[in-house]
């Protein structure tokens, strides 16, 4: 069919959603640009954190010289004064020197961080309805703070000890070596099974962790969802039923983290095992090295020293592998997210003619299928709206009123050639433009947990209180702000909870009103009220809208007596058009359903908030 909008092919949902790639560790280059913009912070960080590893290495051969004096009866007050001084100096050095690299390095960790959050706040802010078709609110909740901690640990900490302990581990061993570098060898023999363990358990790392970071996202949704539904749930008295099941996806986390931290609980304690069987080793062979004179007393107290040393990396193999798979995991989703571009995006090449104050629309044979849809929600509509018109549109739910306004909002993609605004083609223009001309109320009314003023206000933020009155006086709704106790500055609580169905609508008008857009498109938000009142707003509307295109969708006829055309809708389908006398009197299915809404007004409910009518 003409203009309906098919399933995406793989190639395309691939390209737009693209799917997590079989190598995380390919997802670091996410972060290589801020490490290019911070290199002189982590350069300078780096170095305070060696220096302070080699003040660290030096103590032990201090010690050695005092223990060397002491057997050899060449100590003195004054010597062992002195190396007490040198001792106390580096650690006034070393204090120094951590604070500095603490203060570079994990800061570096929290700009990484605040740069991820802002740029996944910028990517998620330009993405459309099919994305989020797919994706949840809690899954977007746990990326922005349980995975971006885990990048932030991994980049901090994590790199810190990476760093820490192979600059620390190489020098340890050198200076092992310079002492024996046979005990050496001995004392390090144990080390490559630990390399071989953290090999095998670090995939093992990486998939249990990817299954608890996707739990936290189920856990997060549900609570965000269970918070946002309260008044359904205690309606329908589901509180205990609601309670279980978080329960039930509550111990399913823990068992996962459980499974976890039996990987890395295994990690850690292997790795201090290794270290402790070294230091057997060393006790065993290098005592009696010290007994033979092979080496002095102070040699063998400083190599003991290193291998203290030495075990810290040994202990930090498990630690940082921890962290890093959690890390990388992490990073990986996210770059899932960053990867993901919107359905609807503006032309590469666009029209340069500008748009004037009066819009006129045009549809030219314009049909819609939702993907996965084997109906038309829209199926060949010609229309044309002229500049400064006061159009209705009326049908039954299912007849495709909400899929218009939605093409005209351009919150889905229009098939090319099929509609335009004063003559031009909207997928030539910007999406800017398209959604710059038009104050939209659709039928899901969205409310900030703020004052009234700010709700107003929120597409113009220059508004004075004068202008704000106007157009809540327009929408019928300021004698009621004025009523509240703090009037314009009153809170109105998450989502409007505060408020009335018709008073967050009326807002939401007086919102839309005070754009002063060219276009004004009023999807079915007017339902909550009765049919009295809808009548007089829309009345006041049209009269505070004289010279606007003003498009009024509503499920009922009688309040859009006074809309200069109206045009009924069936089936996806244009079926009608005329005033509402014309069609009262040449269309009986239009004076059918006026006369039953009149007898009845609730024969024909609002559309639901759910796919669009």
């Amino acid at each position: 069919m003409k203009g309906s909008i098919p399933a995406d092919p793989p190639s395309r949902q691939a390209k737009r959603y693209p799917t997590r790639s079989s190598n995380p560790w390919s997802a670091v280059r996410l972060i290589v640009p801020y490490f290019e913009q911070y290199w002189l912070r982590i350069a300078v960080g780096f170095a305070a954190l060696i220096a302070v590893d080699f003040l660290q290495l030096w103590v032990p051969r201090i010690i050695k010289s005092a223990v060397d004096d002491l057997q050899t009866g060449a100590a003195t007050s004054a010597r062992l004064l002195a190396y007490g001084g040198t001792i106390l100096l580096i650690a006034l050095v070393i204090a120094a020197l951590r604070y500095v690299w603490r203060k570079l390095l994990l800061g570096f960790s929290r700009l990484l961080e605040m740069h991820l959050r802002n740029r996944m706040m910028s990517h998620i802010l330009t993405l459309d309805k099919a994305f989020f078709q797919q994706k949840t609110t809690g899954a977007m909740m746990a990326l922005a703070t349980n995975d971006l901690s885990s990048v932030q640990m991994a980049m901090g900490m994590g790199l810190v000890a990476a760093v820490d302990a192979l600059f620390m581990g190489l020098a340890a061993f050198a200076f092992m070596a310079v002492i024996d570098s046979r005990l050496t060898l001995i004392a390090v023999a144990p080390m490559p099974f630990l390399a071989i363990l953290t090999r095998l358990l670090s995939a093992r790392l990486h998939r249990s962790f990817k299954t608890v970071q996707e739990q936290f996202s189920t856990l997060t949704e549900f609570v965000r969802s269970s918070f946002q539904s309260i008044r359904l749930i205690k309606a329908y008295n589901q509180q205990n039923r609601q309670a279980e099941r978080f329960n039930g996806l509550g111990e399913a986390y823990v068992r996962n983290n459980l499974k976890l931290a039996s990987i890395y609980g295994t990690l850690f304690p292997l790795s201090g095992l290794i270290g402790n069987v070294s230091l057997l080793l060393v006790l065993n062979f290098g005592g009696r090295m010290t007994i033979q004179g092979t080496i002095t007393a102070g040699d063998f107290v400083a190599f003991i020293t290193y291998l203290f040393m030495l075990a810290w990396p040994m202990m930090a193999i498990g630690w940082v592998a921890d962290l890093f798979q959690r890390g990388v995991t992490s990073l990986d989703r996210i770059h899932e997210l960053l990867q993901a571009r919107p359905a609807l995006e503006s032309p590469e090449t666009v029209s340069t003619q500008p748009l004037t104050q009066t819009i006129g629309i045009q549809l030219r044979d314009l049909s819609f299928s939702y993907p996965g849809q084997k109906r038309p929600a829209l199926s060949h509509i010609t229309l044309d709206i002229r500049p400064g018109l006061f159009l209705g549109i009326v049908g039954r739910t299912g007849s495709g009123k909400t899929t218009l306004c939605n093409l005209l909002a351009r919150l889905y993609s229009a098939p090319p050639r099929t509609v335009f605004l004063n003559g031009l083609d909207v997928n030539d223009l910007p999406l800017e433009t398209v959604r710059g001309a038009i104050a939209y109320v659709p039928q899901d009314i969205v409310l900030f947990s703020d004052s009234v003023a700010f709700n107003i206000t929120l597409g113009r933020k220059d508004a004075t209180l004068e202008d704000i009155e106007r157009v809540a006086r327009a929408a019928a709704i300021h004698d009621e702000i004025m009523a509240m106790r703090d009037g314009y500055q009153t809170r109105i609580g998450e989502r409007g909870v505060k408020l009335s169905g018709g008073q967050r609508q009326r807002l939401a008008i007086a919102r839309a009103l005070l754009l002063d857009r060219p276009i004004i498109m009023i999807d079915d938000g007017l339902s909550a009220v009765d049919m009295e009142t809808e009548h007089a707003i829309i009345r006041s509307i049209a009269e505070y809208l004289r010279g606007h295109t003003c498009i009024v969708v509503s499920h009922r006829i009688a309040p859009l007596a006074d809309a200069e055309e109206i045009v009924v809708m069936d089936k996806g389908r244009v079926v009608e058009r005329g005033s509402h006398s014309q069609l009262l009197a040449s269309s009986r299915f239009y004076a059918t359903i006026y006369h039953q809404q009149v007898s009845a007004p609730h024969a024909f409910p609002p559309a639901s908030h759910g796919h669009a009518t």
